[in-house]
């Protein structure tokens, strides 16, 4: 099994990030590049937003060759009892129909229901070809026909919500797809512990792999994005993958384990759709986006955007981790290792806080211009004395012309 896991790791990396600068340049002639026409977007420059299909080809290529070359040993069969070659067709056909839908908005921007739209039919497709969360037994029903269709819905719901999840928080390089890693590695280290079928340790290596070979390029300062493409493939396989991951047990604690793998993106997009419930009074107001996510107010409390990233990172490991302490360790032990971080945490914030109270100088990750609340910068009409955080959106650095995005603390 570990030879399997390393041939789909490192194939997927390979081919994704080989992939990559030809997404790039393709990017450039097609249209597909991100410009920052609002205040929401946290770049300043146009990037080009079409790196999913370089992390989707890393992903297949290493998959389907994996799986042809384990059915011909005869270490894996997709057509035994569990049918995993009719669930990966599903998984496959979803995807494409989810990618064909995502492309279109990469290239020409669509509406927020439209993808919708293809999310839920990208999740329809999976289901029918046999992909369920779990086994309801609903004694106060006691009617299977109903029974088959709340599993239906509850799949569906659990796809869309992942996949949705996933696509709202990429929200600064690198966030989405360093989340991704960590949640599928997370998540490989669940499937190795509780015996999972070695199709989905194969699908979560190659995605962890597809992934890593992507993020050297999207790393704060990008040179591309991941786009709506690559966004919604990762939300979408990471749901599926879970899903078979845990398919042989059904326990209650190992059903519970994806979620809170991906805690931190699904806390995020519930709070964003109860935040604009509250906000726009109106199911609408749901799908207009907002500067209110947990990666914005980091940002805002005076944090650089590799700083934000990586406390992200952070956060996002530390349910990774929480969830396999759960697994193998029982539920004192997933406690008590919480105590601990959520401790550290307030000691070290509170350092943090400390800090920028005294004057804290900020240099431009790109001109390596040092901005001095001492000095200001009088030439924009800054006045000494004025903290970073509180300089205006749209100053940028009076050198190369950057954002405040693009300043960390200088050390």
């Amino acid at each position: 099994m570990w030879g399997d896991i390393a041939i789909a790791f490192l194939l997927a990396f390979i081919v994704s990030f080989m992939a990559t600068p030809y997404t790039i340049k393709f990017a450039h002639k097609v249209g597909a590049v991100d410009i920052p026409k609002d205040e929401r977007r946290m770049h300043k420059k146009a990037i080009p937003k079409f790196g999913g299909p370089a992390v989707i080809l890393g992903f297949l290529v290493s998959v389907i060759y994996l799986l042809v070359v384990m059915s011909m040993e005869n270490t894996i069969n997709l057509f035994g009892t569990e049918k995993y070659g009719i669930k990966l067709l599903g998984m496959f056909l979803g995807i494409v129909v989810l990618s064909i839908t995502c492309i279109v908005d990469d290239l020409k921007t669509i509406r927020p229901i439209v993808k919708l739209v293809g999310q839920i039919l990208g999740a329809l497709i999976a289901v029918l070809f046999g992909i369920r969360l779990g086994e309801y037994n609903l004694s106060f029903i006691n009617n299977p026909v109903i029974e088959e269709i709340i599993s239906c819905v509850i799949t569906i719901g659990w796809i869309v919500g992942v996949t949705n999840a996933i696509n709202l928080i990429d929200g600064l390089d690198g966030l989405s797809s360093g989340i991704s890693i960590i949640s599928a590695l997370s998540l490989l280290v669940i499937f190795v512990l509780n015996g999972s079928p070695v199709v989905s340790i194969v699908l979560i290596t190659a995605l962890a792999g597809a992934l890593v070979g992507f993020l050297p390029f999207n790393f704060t300062p990008a040179k591309t994005f991941i786009g709506d493409t690559g966004s919604n493939f990762l939300g979408f396989s990471l749901s599926i993958i879970s899903i078979l991951g845990v398919a042989k047990t059904y326990t209650i604690a190992v059903i519970v384990l994806p979620l809170i793998v991906l805690g931190l993106p699904i806390f995020d997009t519930i709070w964003a759709i109860i935040r604009r419930l509250i906000k726009g009074k109106s199911i609408k107001a749901i799908f207009k986006a907002d500067k209110g996510h947990l990666h914005h107010r980091i940002v805002r409390r005076g944090f650089g955007q590799k700083q934000a990233v990586l406390i992200l990172y952070g956060l996002s490991a530390t349910f990774g981790i929480f969830a396999v302490i759960l697994l193998d360790s029982g539920i004192w032990k997933a406690l008590s290792f919480l105590l601990m971080v959520i401790v550290a945490i307030g000691l070290g914030y509170k350092n943090f806080k400390e800090e920028k109270e005294v004057d804290q100088k900020y240099e431009c990750i790109e001109c390596k211009y040092i901005y001095n609340p001492k000095y200001g910068n009088e030439k924009a009409g800054i006045k000494p004395g004025t903290d970073f955080e509180d300089l205006p959106d749209d100053w940028v650095c009076p050198v190369c012309g950057e954002g405040k995005e693009m300043f960390e603390i200088y050390k």
